[in-house]
C-alpha cells in the first residue's frame, strides 16, 4: 500500500512538472510580436553569423541552440563571456548578431561583455525574463522569455525558465528555416553521413592554413610589430617561433589586453612579456574531430598546427573546421 501511495505521488510530481513547463511555453505565445519579427529580420540581412552567449545552464541552452541554428542553415556560435574577455572577443565581428542569454538579465559576466560587443558593431539581442534588467536596456532588441513560475519547488533551479529559452530558440531557428527556404537536401549536408560528418573524418592538414597565411613573428621581436602581424592576418592570434621554427608561444587579443590593462601600453615590451608559453596545439596528421574536441574543451577557436619536431606547420581555425564559406545561407545554393 505505501509502495502504490509512493508512485501515485511521484508521478503527480512529475506531472506538475511538465505541466508548470508547458505553462511556461504557452506564456511565450502572446510575446511573439513584431519585436520577433525585427530579430529574424536584422538576422536574415546580416552577412556574419549569430553568436549566443550564456553562463551557467543559459549558456547550455545557449549551446543548444547554437546546435540546432547550425544544423539549420543558420551560422552560429557559442562565445563563453569569460573567454570572451580573454581573447576570444577577436572572433566576433561588425557583421555578427550577437545573443545574450540570461533569465534575470543580471548577469554580471554578460553585462561586462556587451558594451564591447557594441563597440565593435554587433547588434544585441537579449533573450531575458526582466525586460527592465541591465541586459535588456543594453540590448537592441529584447525577447521577452519569462515564466510564471519555475518547476523548481524552491523556485531555485533553472527548470521552466530555461525550457522557455530553449523554446525561443527553437521558433527563431524553425522561422529561418521557412526565411531562408533551407529544404531536405540542405539539411542532409549538415548531418553525420553529409557533408559536415565527411569533413571531420579529414586531417588537420586538410583544413589549416600554411605558409604566408600563418600570423607568426621571431623571439625578441617588439610587441609594437606582433601586433601588427595579427592585424594583417585578422585571427585574433600570432604564434612566436623560435630561431628554428619551433613554437615558442602564443600572443592572443586578450593577452594584449591585459597587458594594456596591466601597464597602460606595449612600448617597449617583446613578445617573450607578453606571450603565453606551451600553448595547446595539435599534428596535422590529427583527424579533425580531435581538432574540434581540444577547441570545444578548452574554450579555443584557434590551434597551432606543428610537426613531430614541434615546428610550425599550420594554423588551424574552428571556422575552417566548420567550413566557413562553403555554404550559402541566404536561401541560394552554389
Amino acid at each position: 500500500m505505501h509502495n502504490d501511495m509512493q508512485t501515485h505521488d511521484i508521478i503527480r510530481q512529475a506531472v506538475e512538472v511538465l505541466q508548470v513547463e508547458a505553462e511556461g511555453i504557452v506564456h511565450l505565445i502572446d510575446r511573439i510580436d513584431g519585436t520577433f519579427s525585427s530579430m529574424v529580420q536584422v538576422i536574415l540581412e546580416s552577412p556574419g553569423r549569430v553568436i549566443l552567449a550564456g553562463i551557467g545552464k543559459s549558456g547550455i541552452v545557449a549551446r543548444k541552440i547554437v546546435a540546432t541554428l547550425n544544423s539549420t542553415g543558420t551560422r552560429a556560435l557559442f562565445l563563453h563571456p569569460v573567454e570572451a574577455m580573454h581573447g576570444d572577443l577577436g572572433m566576433v565581428s561588425a557583421d555578427d548578431v550577437f545573443i545574450a542569454l540570461s533569465n534575470s538579465g543580471e548577469t554580471d559576466e554578460l553585462n561586462i561583455l556587451v558594451p564591447s560587443i557594441r563597440s565593435i558593431g554587433c547588434r544585441v539581442v537579449a533573450f531575458t525574463g526582466n525586460s527592465q534588467s541591465t541586459l535588456a536596456q543594453n540590448s537592441d532588441i529584447v525577447i521577452d522569455v519569462g515564466v510564471p513560475r519555475e518547476a523548481c519547488p524552491m523556485g531555485l533551479a533553472p527548470t521552466a525558465s530555461t525550457t522557455a529559452m530553449l523554446a525561443m530558440g527553437d521558433a527563431l531557428a524553425v522561422v529561418l528555416i521557412n526565411e531562408k527556404h533551407f529544404n531536405t537536401s540542405d539539411f542532409r549536408k549538415f548531418h553525420p553521413g553529409g557533408a559536415l560528418g565527411q569533413r571531420l573524418t579529414c586531417d588537420v592538414r586538410d583544413f589549416m592554413l600554411t605558409g604566408e597565411n600563418i600570423p607568426a613573428v621571431a623571439e625578441h621581436t617588439p610587441m609594437t610589430t606582433a601586433v601588427k602581424e595579427m592585424d594583417r592576418h585578422g585571427l585574433g592570434v600570432t604564434f612566436v617561433t623560435a630561431t628554428d621554427g619551433r613554437l615558442a608561444g602564443i600572443i592572443t587579443d586578450g593577452d594584449i589586453r591585459r597587458c594594456v590593462a596591466r601597464r597602460d601600453g606595449i612600448a617597449g615590451l617583446f613578445v617573450e612579456d607578453v606571450m603565453t608559453r606551451n600553448p595547446r596545439r595539435i599534428g596535422p596528421d590529427a583527424p579533425a574531430y580531435d581538432a574540434l574536441n581540444l577547441m570545444e574543451a578548452h574554450q579555443i577557436t584557434v590551434l597551432p598546427v606543428t610537426d613531430a619536431g614541434d615546428k610550425v606547420a599550420g594554423i588551424l581555425h574552428l571556422h575552417d573546421i566548420l567550413g566557413k564559406g562553403e555554404f550559402k545561407f541566404n536561401g541560394k545554393s552554389d
